[in-house]
């Protein structure tokens, strides 16, 4: 059995100097690790080749879930592409460092807490997780804007070929599920998402409006029908263990310079596997 640990982080977000000096110093403890990217390394196509290459170089596997920031179509990016064909581009980029993707097979953790089939998703949203009291989704939009909390995606994440975010959702989400229940029933699962596959997580926001940008009802029950040991994922930049429905949720993200400054030091690499001590969870 391999000696060492699956490990998560998201949002990176290297474009920050601070951020980038601290990926530099990201290194396993063994040679055995493996680590989860769950999404938002950068938006610039250069910024996430340079991580992911350095990530590859250093760890034993490396699982990468996209998160909305690296399907940016930045303005200032020399990489233009758009949508569906940016995505492809980026899966295309960690075949090449030998980075397992959303389109590749699942692999299977056999060290310590295995074996595990550890699957990166790539399922977007579709504004189900609307603004407190809107009852259509153009409701929950108009109080977004009218409440100062719009999302970037509205401007720099494009669908293309498909005629809107949502509907790219819920096509992702149709052939995710397909995928998930093809796995051996034997075996648990790491599902890794850059969002919550609930929408509990998203209840703690400073801005509720917020939310309909985080994630889908269409994975409410993914956690338990697909025999998940945890869940992995980010975009909130709330780091912290909650459980649901006794699944364990992990929310692994470094966020912004602003954000991370100031607060206790803490290793930035989360350990999924073997599963730490149980700890008071939320």
């Amino acid at each position: 059995m391999p000696d060492g640990n699956l490990l998560a982080v998201s949002d990176l977000h290297v474009v920050y100097d601070e951020n980038r000096a601290l990926v530099e110093k990201l290194r396993p403890a063994s040679e055995d690790d493996w680590l989860i990217v769950a999404g938002d390394v950068a938006e610039k196509y250069a910024d996430v080749e340079w991580a992911l290459r350095l990530l590859s170089d250093r760890f034993s596997r490396v699982i990468w879930a996209p998160g909305n920031h690296e399907l940016w179509t930045h303005p200032q990016d020399p990489c233009d592409l758009r949508g569906e064909h940016r995505y492809l581009r980026l899966v295309e980029l960690c075949r090449e460092l030998g980075i397992d993707t959303p389109e590749d097979p699942y692999p299977v953790w056999r060290g310590a807490g295995g074996p595990v089939v550890v699957a990166p998703l790539f399922v977007l949203y579709d504004y189900s997780f609307r603004a407190p009291g809107a009852t259509t989704v153009e409701e929950s939009l108009r109080l977004a804007h009218e409440a100062g909390i719009v999302c970037s995606d509205e401007y720099f994440l494009h669908p293309d070929p498909f005629p809107s975010r949502a509907a790219w959702c819920r096509s992702r989400a149709e052939e995710t599920e397909r995928r998930l229940a093809a796995i051996d029933p034997s075996l648990p699962t790491v599902l890794v998402n850059h969002y919550p596959l609930v929408r509990d997580p998203t209840r703690v926001l400073h801005h509720p409006e917020f939310a309909q940008w985080c994630g889908t009802d269409l994975t409410a029950d993914w956690h338990v029908r697909f025999r998940a040991a945890a869940v992995v994922y980010g975009h909130l930049h709330i780091p912290r263990v909650t459980r649901h429905d006794g699944v364990r949720f992990e929310e692994v993200s470094v966020g912004y310079p602003r954000e991370w400054r100031d607060r206790p030091p803490r290793e930035p690499l989360r350990r999924i596997l073997p599963a730490r001590t149980p700890q008071a969870v939320r």
